[in-house]
Order: C-alpha cells, then sequence, then structure tokens
C-alpha cells in the first residue's frame, strides 16, 4: 500500500473515532509499528492529527457555527501563534476555563493530549477534546448561540457559581485604553462571572482587535492579569498594555515549528501591580 492511501486511511480512522491507539492502527493496516508511527509524524506534521502516549487523536477542523466561519481566517497564523504560546503557559495538572471563540479555539487545538481539565462554554470546542483522554472536560449548558455554539445567560452563570479555576482564557473583540469589548452584551455579561472564577485571567487577542470598540465593555486593562498578542501589535498599545499592569507575552510566528509544536514561552514584558 502506498504512503500517501495508507495515510489517508489512518486519518480516516482517527477521523470518525475520534482517537485510535497505536495497537489498534497497526492491526487493522497489518504493517509494522514503525510504519504507523512514521505516518502519524506526518500527519501530525500537517495538523490533521496529534500524536499521544500510545496513540493519536483527532485534531483537524472542527465544525464551526456561521460566525465562526466568517472570523476563521482573519490573522488565522497569528491566532495559531497565539493559541500554541497560550497553551504552553498552562502546566500539566491546571484546571482552564475556555470562552468561546477563534483565538481561544486555537488554544484548544494545542492542548489536545495534555493533561489539563477544561472547563468550557463553547460547543466547537468540547467537540475538539472531547475524544483527548488525557483532558478532562467540563461543558458548561445554558442558552446556546446559534452563530458561535457558545452557551450563554443566567444558566451558564449559574453553573459556574462553584467553579474555581486556574486561569481564565478569554478572547476579546475590541481593546482601547478605556478597556476589553466584546461584540455580545449576553457574552460579556458571562465572561464577567468566568473572570471572577479564575485565580488568573488571561487575555487571548491578535493584532486586529487593537484600537477597536465593540458593543459591550467586559473590563478595564487592569482587571486582567495577562495577555498574549502577536507582534504585529504595534509599540504604542504594548505601553498601554504594560501601563495598565499587564504580563505581556509575544507570540512570534516563527516559533511556530513545522511539526506544530507549542513554542517555548517567551519571555513577558509587563508586570502586574501586586496588592
Amino acid at each position: 500500500m502506498l504512503a500517501e492511501t495508507r495515510r489517508r486511511h489512518l486519518l480516516e480512522m482517527i477521523t470518525r473515532q475520534g482517537y485510535a491507539t497505536l495497537e489498534e492502527l497497526v492491526r487493522q493496516l497489518g504493517v509494522s509499528d514503525s510504519t504507523v508511527r512514521r505516518d502519524l509524524e506526518a500527519l501530525d506534521a500537517q495538523g490533521a492529527i496529534k500524536r499521544t502516549h500510545g496513540g493519536a487523536v483527532y485534531a483537524g477542523e472542527v465544525r464551526l457555527m456561521p460566525a465562526f466561519d466568517d472570523r476563521t481566517g482573519t490573522a488565522a497564523i497569528e491566532k495559531r501563534a497565539i493559541g500554541h504560546l497560550a497553551a504552553s503557559l498552562i502546566a500539566d495538572g491546571d484546571t482552564v476555563l475556555l470562552d468561546g471563540g477563534t483565538t481561544t479555539l486555537e488554544v484548544a487545538r494545542a492542548l489536545v493530549g495534555r493533561r489539563v481539565q477544561v472547563v468550557t462554554n463553547s460547543l466547537p470546542i468540547a467537540q475538539l477534546l472531547a475524544s483527548s483522554h488525557e483532558t478532562d472536560l467540563i461543558m458548561l449548558g445554558g442558552y446556546i448561540s446559534p452563530r458561535t455554539g457558545v452557551a450563554l445567560g443566567p444558566l451558564t452563570i449559574q453553573a459556574m457559581e462553584s467553579i474555581r479555576v486556574r486561569t481564565a482564557i478569554l478572547g476579546a473583540g475590541g481593546i482601547v485604553a478605556e478597556g476589553i469589548y466584546n461584540s455580545n452584551s449576553l457574552l460579556v455579561e458571562t465572561e464577567r462571572r468566568m473572570m471572577r472564577s479564575g485565580q488568573e485571567v488571561m487575555i487571548v487577542a491578535d493584532h486586529t482587535k487593537f484600537g477597536r470598540m465593540a458593543l459591550a465593555r467586559l473590563c478595564g486593562l487592569e482587571e486582567a492579569h495577562s495577555i498574549v498578542v502577536d507582534t504585529g501589535v504595534s509599540e504604542a498599545n504594548l505601553a498601554m498594555l504594560s501601563q495598565a499592569g499587564l504580563r505581556i507575552h509575544l507570540a512570534r510566528l516563527g516559533d511556530l515549528r513545522t511539526n506544530g509544536a507549542a513554542p517555548e514561552p517567551a519571555a513577558a514584558t509587563g508586570k502586574r501591580s501586586e496588592g
């Protein structure tokens, strides 16, 4: 069997099941362990799957909602770099809360196969992580926005009353000196409760979000603890973030290695005031 055909069969199996063990793939294809490992490494490099201990999990495109489709192409490479860097700042064993959005979805992609506990109100993120055996997933319920697949409103807020996480990771629709904004007031209400659930609040946002305002104000810059941005953010905006006391992590596109591995955490600039 040609390598291209064999890899297509491998991908079909992993996509259909969400997860497959190395032993299972060897048995189904009737080839050696080393051959399957090489094929999995090639598929991992393409971003279609992610290698895990003893197998592989599907990490390709999830079924996105209409609003996600509209925004996915905007600063896509920057979002991927931000997602990988943000995930590298999460330690194994940590509990994180992931807001719904295209940038937080990239964080989730980078967490596939990691030994972490993820709480989310996003159906696309839950769909991505549900088949990762190493990841514990908690899905928040509530009203599901048909445009984004994100749970919002009173039921979602109520579900978070007893939840505490190490880090709450939120996206942004706009960032200016007055604060962080998002486009949906119901979403902002839910995100405010998410912030209270986290010991640390991390914002993930690409350079296109700066200098823009959206419908509803989420919080002041000083209410977040850290932010992960790409190097397209201007020096003036970096200074604005630093003056607000945020720890700034710069995601460099060159850190995205061809095998899709997460970059090493970049040195943070800025320091949150204590007390």
